[in-house]
């Protein structure tokens, strides 16, 4: 929804009703993950998408009725609709959208939602999206790490939406007592179903290097929704004129920024320096931290190099282990861009798991 932000805000602050159409569960191969939105104002203009195209017809007239009548809807769409060519998935998988009416009077807590977004704060929104009491449908209840439910939430609920939030799980659960318990999708219960949606920060894309490498890395990163930051000791080129766009140009030595600033299980780190003075403490100090990623750029001989500087800094074989260099996924990339595409395809292969096996060589399920 982060991409949505700015016109969101100014439907809400001008007080325009709109509808905002999230996917709440997916099966097989649908091509939006839980979470998906797309937004409708009464007027009829829509952003974003639940689907990459296969039904956002359909979602888009749900979305004008919903406007309409005032209150929540819920509609499933997959292969085995009637007219499926028409609002149907083609991919053969099936999603279920959850649609609301948003403005000042049913939805007082949006604010705090942007506002969390655009800091980078986490928060958790739970919604009842399924319940046989009406009045309960659109019922909502908003954690976060410090911030408590406003007493509609017990003590147990709360903690249990703040682990989610901590795991950065979205997920559809049903309140049994003071636990959640997660379902697969809204037709499988006939009592009260809540949609927990996490909205944490961006993960962190921590680059180390200046050259036209470390350039087209930052781009790429940030097209792809991660939060950029790029480091280099040498002022003359960390300039804004070479990274203007950024969320953060930091002008140190590298492992003396990455001992102080906050990374998580999420964070990648690229070191892109292609100097031994500068790549080998902040490898050392990277290898021994939790993150998602830590990558070095080089030939196969300054590898070498690189594993005998590490050794002779006291850098254990298991910790080895966890170094992707040479950097990136085999592609041929010759360019600088078109290096950082490989880089970028073997952080998000870390970061999900995936074969990077070319999926015409595979079977099963595209999406995990």
């Amino acid at each position: 929804m982060r991409e949505l932000l700015d016109h969101l805000e100014a439907w809400y602050r001008d007080g325009r009703t709109f509808a905002l159409a999230t996917v709440v569960s997916t099966l097989r191969s649908a091509p939006r993950d839980a979470g998906a939105v797309m937004a409708v104002s009464a007027d009829g203009v829509a952003l974003g998408s639940v689907s990459g195209g296969c039904v956002e017809g359909a979602v888009y007239e749900l979305a004008l009725e919903v406007i309409g009548e005032g209150r929540p809807r819920t509609a499933a769409y997959g292969i085995s609709d009637d007219d499926a060519l028409m609002v149907g998935l083609t991919c053969g998988g099936t999603l279920e959208v959850y649609v609301e009416p948003v403005d000042p009077a049913r939805y007082p807590e949006f604010p705090e939602l942007i506002a969390a977004l655009r800091e980078g704060r986490p928060l958790a929104v739970a919604t009842v999206v399924a319940t046989p009491d009406p009045d309960r449908l659109g019922a909502r209840v908003v954690v976060g790490p410090e911030r408590e439910a406003d007493g509609q939430a017990s003590r147990a609920i709360t903690v249990a939406l703040r682990e989610l939030l901590a795991a950065d799980r979205t997920t559809l659960a049903h309140p049994d007592g003071d636990a959640l318990v997660p379902v697969e999708a809204l037709g499988v219960r006939q009592d009260e179903i809540v949609f927990v949606r996490s909205y944490v920060p961006r993960p962190r894309l921590l680059v180390f290097g200046s050259n036209d490498y470390a350039v087209a890395m930052a781009r790429m990163g940030a097209l792809a929704g991660f939060r950029v930051t790029v480091c280099d000791a040498r002022p003359v080129f960390a300039t804004a004129e070479r990274f203007p766009d950024v969320d953060e140009l930091v002008v140190d030595w590298p492992d003396r920024y990455l001992a102080g600033t906050r990374v998580d299980g999420r964070t990648a780190v690229c070191v892109l320096t292609h100097d031994p003075k500068f790549d080998v403490p902040v490898l050392v100090r990277a290898l021994r931290l939790p993150l998602a990623y830590v990558g070095a750029m080089g030939s196969r001989r300054a590898h070498a190099d690189r594993l005998v500087r590490l050794h002779e800094a006291g850098v254990t074989e298991a910790e080895l282990a966890l170094l992707h260099s040479p950097i990136g996924l085999d592609l041929g990339a010759r360019t600088p861009q078109e290096t950082a595409i490989a880089v970028l395809a073997e952080i998000i292969q870390a970061r999900h798991g995936g074969s990077a096996r070319p999926l015409s060589l595979t079977d099963g399920s595209i999406h995990r």
